[in-house]
This record gives C-alpha cells, structure tokens and sequence, in this order.
C-alpha cells in the first residue's frame, strides 16, 4: 500500500512537471525566471497574455479532459467488465461528432457547434443506454453490442456529412474530429467535474472492487448491481460529452491510462481511479505539447498524437498482459 501512495505522489509531482512544460513551451519558450515574475509578482510581463489567455487555459482543458478520459475508462471497464472498454465504446463520441458537424455544415458559430456536440452525446448515450435496457436482463454484452452498433452508424453519417460538405468546412472539421484544443479557452467547469468525479469514485471504490468480479457475487453479498450500473453509466456518459465538447473526440487515453495504472498498482480502485486521473491528464498535456510545438507555427491534431502513442503502448500493455494471465 505504501508503494502505491509512492505511485501517486510521484504522478502527482509529475503532473506538476507537465503543466510547466505546457505552460512554458511553445512558439516563444518561456524561462523559469519569466514565470516566477509572472505568477509570483505584479510585474506585467511581455509573455503575461501569453500565459494567461492561452497556454494556461489550454494546458488545464487538456489535464482535466485527459483525466475524465481515464476515469472513465476505469470504470466503463468495471462497468462492461471487459479490458478493452473505453467512453467512446458507447458511442457518445459518435453522436457528438454527427451533431458537431451538421452544425458546422450550418454555418452556426462555436457556442452552437459546442451545444449541438454536448446534446448529440447525451442523446447518444441516452439511446444505447434506451435500447439495451429494453429487456430486463440487460447486462454489459447488451450493452457492450449496442453502443458498437451504434457507434458504426454515427461513423457512416460522418464519413457522409465529409463527403457532402464543402472544401473550405472539410479541414476544421476534421482537425476536430481527431482533437483540437485551439479554442480551450474555459477549463473551469472540466477542473471541479475531474475533482468531483475523482473524489466520489474513491468513496465509491470498494464497491467498484466487488463489481469488477461480476454482478452475482455483487448481488450476493447486497449491492444493487441495477443502481451502480445506471450510476457508472450516467457518470462516463456526462465526463465523455463535456470532454468531446471541449476538444473534440480523441481516443486510446481511457483505455491506454486504465492499462498502465493496473500493471503498476494493481487492481483496487481506491488508487487506479486517483492514479488514471493524474497520468491521463499528464498524457494529454504532453501530447498537445508536442502537436503545438513540434512543427510550429503549425499544429498538428492532438488525437492523432494520442493513437500514435496509444497504439504501441497498448500493444505492449496487452502483451504484458497476456504473459502475466491477467487479459484471457
């Protein structure tokens, strides 16, 4: 237990590192010394916009979405109880994306783009949970096949939407399917919803513990499986719309970040969901780092970046995995 606590403090300390280097990196690097005047000191300096208009709201957006990211695939994992589930899973992404982009061929502006991309994964998510809940003896596999299902017909209307659109709309819209934290200008709300989905999933980890081993030894020793499953559901389901929201869709954080926890921590959910927190919040930052500084001016699409990063890792988490008997 000890060491696990070690785990935290040193993803804690390095989640420090990583806003620094956020904060501090980019088409003008900043120094130590110009960031201590800046923050510790009524002194403006010539980077003081820089910093708290740009890269100090973009670097929160993109930690607390990575973040709720993570949580999310802890316990969309514990909720489907199958390794390779992610938020995106249930298809929410999927319906943000066919909103987003109806509005986008509209000619609407950002805030309705953001509106239409929050009620398209909401109604998504409301719609897998409506169809698999149908039958009263809906379990994870229910669940699991619906949002699938679902989720390759919002990525057939996509590919649709693309192709009809016009040359001058087409960019955007896929720099925003695969992630764009270039309009991040509001990370409040994303902060107080990591903290607060963080902090009560803690409350909550035993039960999580218990629910992981299956739902008869839940029910058995008294836990009401039909509760947790629509409270884990409605949970992933508010996290991953507010994040694709935000920035758009990016994948492989929520089921990278899960992974990675477990192999160094173990199994109970009072130290996977604080420690998926810090290190999915820590991914992302580096990752929109490197996509904003790596051929600046230019930006590159922080998804992108994610699946670059993802891919590999996963295939050696999985590997890892495999050799240790804990993937079957």
């Amino acid at each position: 237990m000890k060491k696990n606590r070690i785990i935290i403090l040193s993803l804690f300390i390095l989640s420090l590192i990583s806003i620094f280097i956020g904060i501090s990196s980019g088409s003008a690097d900043i120094g130590l010394s110009e960031l201590w005047i800046i923050f510790a000191t009524d002194i403006h300096s010539e980077y003081s916009n820089v910093v708290f208009e740009l890269r100090l709201p973009r670097v929160f957006t993109a930690f607390a979405v990575g973040g709720l990211l993570a949580v999310s695939g802890v316990l969309m994992q514990v909720l489907l109880r199958n390794p390779l589930a992610e938020p995106y899973i249930l298809g929410s992404s999927g319906g943000a994306a066919v909103a987003a982009l109806l509005a986008m061929s509209f000619g609407l502006g950002s805030i309705w783009i953001d509106v239409s991309a929050f009620s398209g994964s909401l109604l998504a998510t409301l719609l897998v949970f409506g169809i698999a809940s149908r039958s009263a003896d809906w379990g994870p596999t229910r669940l699991l096949l619906t949002g699938v299902v679902l989720a390759s017909g919002f990525s057939a209307i996509t590919t649709l939407i693309l192709a009809l659109s016009s040359e001058q709309t087409v960019r955007g819209m896929l720099f925003w399917m695969m992630g764009d934290l270039s309009f991040a200008y509001y990370p409040e709300h994303l902060i107080y919803l990591l903290i607060t989905i963080t902090i009560s999933t803690i409350f909550l980890s035993r039960y999580f513990d218990i629910l992981s081993r299956g739902e008869i030894q839940a029910s058995i020793v008294g836990i009401e499986v039909h509760f947790f499953r629509l409270l884990i559901f409605s949970i992933t389901a508010l996290a991953t719309a507010l994040s694709v929201t935000a920035v758009g869709v990016i994948g492989f954080v929520g089921l990278v970040v899960p992974h990675t926890v477990r192999l160094l921590i173990g199994s109970k959910h009072k130290y996977v969901i604080p420690a998926s927190a810090l290190l999915g919040g820590v991914l992302l930052v580096i990752s929109d780092t490197i996509a904003r500084t790596v051929l600046a001016p230019r930006q590159l699409p922080v998804g992108a970046l994610t699946a670059l990063i993802g891919v590999p890792l996963f295939i050696l988490l999985m590997r890892k995995s495999l050799a240790r008997g804990q993937l079957r």
